[in-house]
């Protein structure tokens, strides 16, 4: 009779003890639960950034591959290693934090069982599984990156993928090769009216011999297709330290320095095959790793900054050339980010050398290139040459670059000859194009009364009529002023804005000289007041180099140069079918059409500016391949 009140107040009383507590210890566990969500969704974050990581680690193992640095099955079993002593060691730090812990708490200083609000805070006793997860993750991760880091370090310098069986100098070969199939398409206009080719009237002997033999005049009435072919490869060495040396083989013809194109449709006969460069290469480098001094002998690349109205892209340089260097900003971001284009002819940008490769710096140029010895004579053929510039990033990557250039031609002019004398045959040019002023050195001067000759080497076998030439000269001497100006903008990158302005002016032109030397021997007809200006505007837009599928860029130029302002022996060979007296524009596109090869595509418009009537029209396809 009395259990059953003292059960229900026993319950009751429990009751009343249980949602005490409860109103007790619910605020706490909410806060521990929100702080608890909060701390999660931090490390969900954290976890977030870490897969990155983790993911960028992997995709550049994969590229080091592909690239040919690493070995695939190296590089999975270094993975492997690095992820198992990367889980080895996570497990040790934890293992010996928690010891440092332990010893550095006090038994009688130990935290309370039950947590304790402070300052509306929750400390808890304990960390949670997930959290810990998150923490060897961390761990794994972190150690992973610098494992990888120390991987590419060691691949770099041990030279992973070089059986180390091989001797140290296969390290320090470097091979290149490059390869180009042309299609060429010149188109005449009908009022074109007859050039002499000078060149072919000197290497016969007058106009006789060269019409004789079908040379006498240039082609320029009849379309004409060429197909064409240029093959390269060279071997680049290691000497030591700052020292290097090459040399480069391929088709070529060795007559003509502005063409490494071997013509096709020879019957069969055999490609020719020459040196086309061989030097040796000196850098002058600090302990920075910075080369304040370029020294160059022998054949080489074109080291000034210039564009092919002055030089054309096949043009080799023979003899010495130095550039110095001071530069600035060198701890700059953008200039240790900074990547080059490519040379001139291999890189999608045909057509503009940019010269030393040095962003923020300003720089000098020299130079020595013999052009023609001459035998049992002092006066050599020369050309001297010095250039001063500056370039810079001027914001963020956007390069500005210019320069000012000097060229000066040494015993390069003809000098007529006297009645039945030989002394300067010399002067004749051994290559040109056409376009510049040309005067007489040899002449038919009839008979003497007993009906010999005057002049053994030209006479009526080889002229048509006394008073005919049938050796030609250059005109004018040439000392030439270059001024070029690049501004490659890259904010839409990877499209870059590429202006480019280039001004020659040639400063040796003498008509007063010109008169008085070969006054009885002009033609009257022509007039030979100087026409010494050249200049090109020219406009590059798309990828800076064409060196994978879909890359692309495209160009437009236009071009004016007068007879006389470049030696035309030396300018562009493709544009007005090479030479100067030449105005027109130019329109142009690369494509990539797998990696390192690619399609380049030009046209060409042109007239003559005051010589007589040529019109040219050229269209050019060239199939190009690198390695």
């Amino acid at each position: 009779m009395n259990r059953a009140p003292y059960n229900t107040m026993t319950i009751v009383k429990k009751s009343a003890l249980f949602v005490l507590a409860s109103s007790l210890f619910t605020p706490v566990m909410a806060d521990e639960k929100d702080e608890l969500l909060k701390l999660k969704s931090k490390m969900a974050a954290e976890k977030e950034e870490l897969l990155k990581l983790k993911n960028t680690t992997v995709n550049l193992m994969d590229l080091l591959v592909e690239e040919g640095v690493l070995d695939k099955k190296k590089t999975e079993s270094l993975i492997r290693a690095a992820e198992q002593k990367a889980a080895v060691e996570a497990k040790q730090q934890i293992a010996r934090e928690t010891s440092e812990e332990l010893d550095t708490t006090e038994p009688d200083k130990a935290a309370p069982a039950m947590p304790a609000k402070q300052n509306g805070s929750v400390y808890v006793g304990y960390v949670p599984e997930f959290v810990k997860e998150e923490i060897r993750q961390q761990v794994r991760a972190d150690l992973k990156d610098e494992v990888v880091q120390e991987v590419k370090a060691d691949a770099k310098e041990e030279l992973w993928g070089i059986p180390a069986a091989l001797p140290d100098w296969v390290s320090r070969l470097h091979f290149t090769f490059d390869s180009r199939f042309r299609f060429v398409n010149d188109f005449f206009d009908s009022e074109n009216a007859p050039y002499l080719d000078y060149l072919s009237i000197n290497s016969n002997g007058g106009n006789l011999a060269a019409f004789n033999r079908n040379e006498e005049f240039l082609n320029n009435t009849k379309d004409e297709l060429r197909l064409s072919q240029r093959f390269r490869a060279g071997l680049n060495l290691d000497i030591t330290d700052g020292v290097k040396a090459g040399v480069r083989v391929g088709t070529s013809n060795i007559r003509n320095p502005v063409s490494n194109e071997q013509t096709l449709g020879n019957t069969g006969e055999s490609f020719e095959f020459v040196v086309d460069r061989a030097f040796i290469q000196y850098d002058f480098i600090d302990q920075q790793g910075k080369d304040w001094f370029t020294f160059y002998a022998g054949r080489f690349a074109n080291p000034w900054l210039s564009t092919d109205v002055v030089y054309d892209p096949d043009l080799s340089f023979q003899g010495f050339a130095g550039t110095f260097r001071y530069r600035f900003n060198q701890d700059s971001v953008n200039v240790r980010s900074y990547r080059a284009a490519m040379t001139n002819d291999l890189g999608g940008r045909a057509g503009v050398n940019f010269g030393p490769q040095t962003p923020d710096s300003v720089f000098a140029t020299l130079g020595i290139f013999p052009i023609q010895e001459i035998n049992l004579s002092v006066k050599d053929k020369w050309l001297l040459g010095g250039q001063l510039g500056a370039d810079w990033l001027v914001y963020g990557q956007n390069r500005l670059k210019v320069g000012a250039a000097y060229y000066h031609y040494r015993n390069t002019r003809a000098r007529a000859n006297t009645r039945n004398s030989f002394e300067y045959d010399w002067t004749a040019p051994e290559f040109i194009q056409k376009g510049n002023t040309m005067v007489p050195i040899n002449i038919n001067e009839g008979n003497d009364l007993a009906g010999n000759p005057f002049n053994s080497r030209c006479t009526d076998a080889t002229t048509r009529l006394p008073g005919d030439a049938c050796l030609w000269g250059l005109a004018s001497d040439f000392n030439i002023f270059n001024a070029t100006m690049i501004y490659d903008y890259s904010g839409f990158d990877p499209v870059h804005v590429m202006l480019t302005l280039d001004y020659a002016k040639n400063l040796g032109y003498d008509e007063s000289r010109i008169r008085k030397e070969f006054g009885d021997r002009l033609d009257q007809d022509k007039s030979y007041a100087g026409k010494t200006n050249a200049f090109q505007v020219r406009l590059d837009v798309g990828d800076q180099d064409v060196v994978k599928f879909n890359d692309w860029n495209l160009f437009w130029a236009y071009r004016y140069i007068q007879r006389d302002a470049v030696l035309d022996a030396f300018t562009e060979s493709l544009f007005h079918g090479g030479g100067t007296d030449a105005k027109g524009w130019w329109l142009g596109a690369n494509y990539g059409l797998a990696k390192n090869t690619w399609v380049n595509l030009r046209w060409s418009s042109s007239d003559a500016i005051d010589g007589p009537p040529l019109s040219i029209d050229t269209g050019a396809v060239d199939l190009n391949v690198r390695f």
